[in-house]
């Protein structure tokens, strides 16, 4: 049944360089004590870092992390959504999943390789998009890089009401960071919410988190720099609708098709 509320909550976390089992454990303790957990969102890769090391970290999706989601959802009774490496097919992908406790996954593998990092080099990418619903609202799945390219993540038809983008984007960028989910709220008038990870990775590379939610105007709603947080957000359809209402403004927008 639709209701007017969601709570989403954003784990902003430290990740331990490919030691998956060390950054479950860390999650179980960020996450039991979060009250009112609808969906929990954690970061890109959040079980490795962002690691362009397939052929020895991925799992298929009936391994041990895919596993850990289902139990994680079922146990609180709560969606969980982020992504990890996934084998599938012989292929290799960044994957985002969305997992429901009773089981039942919707996944999206992220289409715009980075190929600065030889993301592309290492990684198939995605052809689909996936728009997940819960209790009403719907929601438009993104992973980190995704956030450069408008046309892919644009609301056409009001397609969804939240858009979500899971990330290790690093420090030196955080501009673009938090001007483009800005943006992304504002142009798709829409919730914008990104998760990002801090601490420094394998890599040296270092990451200041600033995971955010704006809202449909492109106000800001929360936003936290640099250290660990596990923050839940309500959002409210009734402000949504009252912005489309007042602001009719996707009902202008350009028709077009991704070929």
């Amino acid at each position: 049944m639709p209701t007017d509320f969601l709570n989403i909550t954003l784990v902003q976390s430290d990740i331990v360089w490919e030691d998956k089992q060390a950054n479950l454990s860390h999650y179980e303790q960020l996450i039991a004590p979060v009250a009112n957990k609808e969906v929990v969102v954690l970061p890109e890769m959040f079980s490795t870092g962002f690691s362009m090391a397939p052929k020895r970290l991925a799992e298929p999706m009936n391994g041990p992390s895919v596993q850990w989601m289902k139990n994680m959802a079922l146990k609180h009774r709560c969606i969980l959504t982020g992504s990890l490496i996934i084998e599938d097919h012989g292929k290799y992908y960044n994957r985002l999943l969305w997992v429901q406790p009773d089981g039942n996954l919707g996944y999206y593998d992220k289409r715009h390789l980075f190929a600065y990092a030889e993301e592309d080099k290492h990684y198939s990418r995605g052809e689909k998009r996936l728009i997940a619903q819960v209790k009403g609202w719907r929601i438009c799945l993104m992973v980190c890089y995704d956030l450069r390219f408008p046309v892919w993540s644009r609301n056409l038809d009001n397609a969804y009401d939240v858009l979500i983008y899971v990330a290790n984007w690093p420090e030196r960028r955080s501009l673009a960071w938090k001007t483009l989910l800005q943006a992304r709220a504002i142009e798709n008038q829409c919730y914008v919410i990104g998760v990002n990870r801090v601490g420094k990775d394998g890599n040296e590379i270092s990451y200041s988190g600033d995971s955010s939610v704006f809202g449909p105007l492109g106000e800001a709603i929360w936003q936290q720099h640099m250290d660990e947080a596990v923050h839940t957000v309500t959002l409210s359809k009734e402000n949504l609708n009252e912005t489309r209402r007042h602001f009719p403004f996707l009902n202008d927008a350009d028709k077009f098709m991704i070929l």
